[in-house]
């Protein structure tokens, strides 16, 4: 199974009901939202992933080490290190040739983006469609919004093509408003929240490298607010327990205040 749609959520729920083993293939957000939403239905559940540390290139690692915690702390087994060699028809065989049972297997193993239209079309392409500030392609007139566009972050600098349904949402909003003549830039600070049984994730900002991670609370008890700093810029905030701080930096993050984020670590 896939989690992509609307039916895939429902071909696994139906599935899962005559199941008790399961198998996630990936530690990715996916990954481990479908671990547990099966662990809660009583399923035994296996992740099997290459990473080390689950969600380390979002997050970093000391997050990613409580989020396996708290998932191992529900029952779930980890077989990080590892991938999927073979699916029969009653089990999941690994890279070093162990078994695990297996009467569901979810694949959370990330997408590709669909860039036929775009290429067809002859639109510049890199990992993406790239777009202007604008969300406007390399040809006039057309625009890409959502998980294909590849767009200038205002934070960093760089392009980034981000995979975050209110992304993907306020990108269709601004895109149909330049449609209409109307020049505005695409500068809203991205966010997303994952939860995992009790515990929830916020998430403001963007970043896919970092220098330095700064903590205020603690990250094993599960109450903290996480910063992710490059040079200057805290360009993103993870938080768990700390709601109220995390609405606060995505503020600043829209005033462009970055003295005021760091503010919020010290």
């Amino acid at each position: 199974h896939y989690l992509r749609t609307l039916s895939d959520s429902r071909a696994i729920i139906a599935a899962a009901e005559k199941s008790k083993h399961g198998v996630v293939i990936g530690s990715s957000f996916i990954g481990l939202e479908v671990a547990a939403s099966l662990r809660a239905r009583g399923l035994s559940v296996d992740v099997v992933a290459p990473e080390k540390v689950p969600l380390e290139r979002v997050l970093g690692q000391e997050i990613g080490k409580f989020i396996q915690t708290v998932h191992e702390g529900e029952g779930v087994v980890f077989h990080l290190g590892h991938s999927a060699r073979e699916i029969t028809a009653d089990a999941v065989i690994l890279d070093d040739g162990s078994s695990i049972p297996a009467d569901i297997v979810v694949a959370g193993i990330g997408v590709r983006p669909n860039l036929t239209l775009a290429e067809t079309a002859g639109a510049e392409v890199d990992k993406g469609v790239i777009t202007d500030e604008f969300l406007e392609t390399s040809i006039p007139g057309i625009f890409a919004a959502g998980d294909i566009a590849r767009y200038p972050d205002p934070a960093s600098g760089d392009r980034v093509r981000i995979e975050h349904w209110v992304v993907a949402e306020r990108q269709g909003q601004t895109a149909a408003r330049n449609m209409l003549q109307k020049k505005e830039k695409f500068a809203t600070v991205p966010f997303f929240w994952s939860n995992h049984y009790s515990t929830a994730i916020t998430y403001v900002g963007h970043a896919e490298k970092w220098h330095e991670v700064l903590i205020d609370g603690s990250v094993d008890d599960g109450d903290f607010l996480v910063g992710f700093r490059l040079g200057e810029k805290i360009l993103a905030v993870a938080a768990s327990g700390r709601e109220k701080e995390s609405l606060e930096a995505e503020v600043l993050m829209e005033q462009g205040d970055w003295n005021g984020l760091s503010e919020l670590f010290k």
